[in-house]
């Protein structure tokens, strides 16, 4: 018999965005492109792995340069920071002056390296870093658009690296990693539990 919600749940209206009337889970990626004779880089949540082979999404608006400069390149950076550097995530978020170039601004005062296939930017002692190929843009989910890109050259830090020998709660506790919780708090993982799959679960 099926049951109805119980009266400990309160209704959203859905005329507008849900999204600021709780918290979730979510990446905090930062998405390097190159941009005129500069480069952009630009922290992004609404980011996620597309499937089980190399490809990688993030939600992103023609209002901002990423959108453009990806377009235009057809290529991207991605660098997962860790939690120390959550304040570099934030100064990628600053308003910009229209009268100076984003990266006299803002690129300049990043701690940055340079991709290896791309011509773009990953910031330095991330965890991970990804440079993708530019695989499709999907219009229309109203003002934003996703975009997607195929993973060309991958890297990660060999601390972060998952390895048979190391238990993996040891390794998650030495090397947390960040969590960006919508719409304005993060969190640094340190304390993991294993998943208690079924019997005979497959991927």
């Amino acid at each position: 018999m099926e049951k109805q919600l119980q009266d400990n749940y309160v209704q959203i209206s859905t005329n507008r965005p849900i999204w600021d009337h709780f918290f979730t889970v979510a990446p905090l990626i930062i998405v390097g492109t190159k941009e005129g004779d500069g480069y952009d880089m630009a922290p992004k949540h609404m980011a996620t792995p597309l499937g089980p082979s190399n490809y990688f999404g993030f939600l992103c608006t023609p209002n901002h340069s990423t959108y453009h400069n990806v377009k235009e390149t057809k290529e991207f950076s991605i660098s997962f920071p860790i939690p120390d550097q959550v304040l570099l995530a934030s100064l990628g978020a600053s308003p910009r002056n229209p009268d100076l170039e984003k990266s006299v601004q803002i690129i300049g005062s990043l701690p940055t390296v340079k991709t290896t296939t791309i011509d773009a930017l990953f910031i330095k002692d991330s965890y991970l870093y990804m440079e993708c190929q530019l695989f499709k843009i999907i219009d229309g989910f109203d003002d934003h658009s996703f975009i997607t890109g195929k993973i060309k050259t991958a890297f990660v830090h060999k601390d972060y690296l998952r390895v048979s020998e190391m238990d993996e709660q040891q390794q998650i506790n030495e090397f947390p990693l960040l969590a960006y919780l919508p719409p304005g708090r993060f969190a640094s993982i340190d304390q993991t539990y294993n998943f208690p799959f079924p019997k005979g679960f497959k991927k």
